[in-house]
């Protein structure tokens, strides 16, 4: 039995459905099924008969919730955490909770994968209401390159990961195949839904001020870190995805293609 948590998630209803489709059992864990990360008597209540589990980042009562999972045999806990952990800024608050949540795990006594995606293509999105509303995407960040990640592929490697010894304390960087400024996954995106949308770049302080209003201070520090300082570089392009599953990561055009229905006004 494997425990997703995060299960209706971008990341984690992939794992259940490709963990499912190859016959393996699955037990679910989410707000939505009473699950709550954030305790570890709700965790350790799910447990039973469980091998291996895929953990989300960060949560309240992290070490407890590992003791937890120890403690009832588990053989194994595979975490997604982020492309941040290797630059090790503790003064950044998002890569400085991946970073802790790392460091627990590996002292749990656990055997262990970690996995750190680039940024998700399913962050697009987040463009929904402007789509909706019109053909004109206005963001942050125009000129930062990312190679995202489709959630699939997180998924795919999770799930190997999940169900076999071989990949035990090993941290994989996962990325998809082409490096995309904002602007050209919104013009890929048009293609796809037969739409001629037009791209407008934030200035930071535009971007600053969006970004305010929706997110705690710290976070809006930690990005603007990460995409307009530079201490974060998401635009290489890795065979992690290739190498593992023996298939080229999707692109961006296959993930719009997927989720065109989303997009639909």
């Amino acid at each position: 039995m494997i425990l997703v948590t995060g299960a209706t998630g971008n990341v984690g209803s992939e794992v259940v459905r490709i963990l499912t489709a190859a016959g393996e059992e699955v037990r679910p864990f989410s707000r939505s099924t009473g699950g709550d990360l954030n305790d570890p008597k709700s965790v350790a209540a799910q447990l039973d008969g469980v091998s291996a589990v895929f953990l989300l980042p960060g949560y309240e009562n992290f070490a407890e919730t590992l003791a937890e999972i120890r403690s009832a045999g588990a053989e194994r806990v595979v975490m997604l955490s982020s492309s941040s952990v290797p630059g090790g800024d503790l003064n950044n608050a998002v890569a400085r909770y991946m970073i802790e949540s790392e460091v627990t795990v590996r002292e749990s006594g656990l055997p262990w994968t970690f996995l750190r995606p680039a940024a998700f293509m399913s962050n697009t999105l987040r463009w929904l209401p402007q789509l909706k509303a019109g053909d004109v995407v206005r963001d942050a960040f125009p000129s930062v390159r990312v190679a995202s990640t489709d959630p699939y592929d997180i998924a795919a490697v999770a799930s190997l990961a999940l169900t076999g010894p071989e990949y035990e304390g090993h941290a994989f960087a996962l990325s998809g195949p082409e490096s995309l400024l904002p602007g050209d996954r919104l013009r890929i995106l048009g293609e796809v839904l037969g739409r001629e949308l037009t791209f407008t770049g934030l200035t930071d302080d535009e971007a600053r001020k969006e970004m305010e209003a929706a997110m705690p201070q710290q976070y809006v520090d930690a990005f603007f870190s990460f995409y307009v300082d530079g201490t974060l570089d998401e635009s290489p392009v890795r065979d992690t995805v290739k190498n593992l599953t023996g298939r080229e990561p999707r692109s961006f055009r296959q993930w719009a293609e997927d989720h065109a229905d989303a997009f639909a006004r």
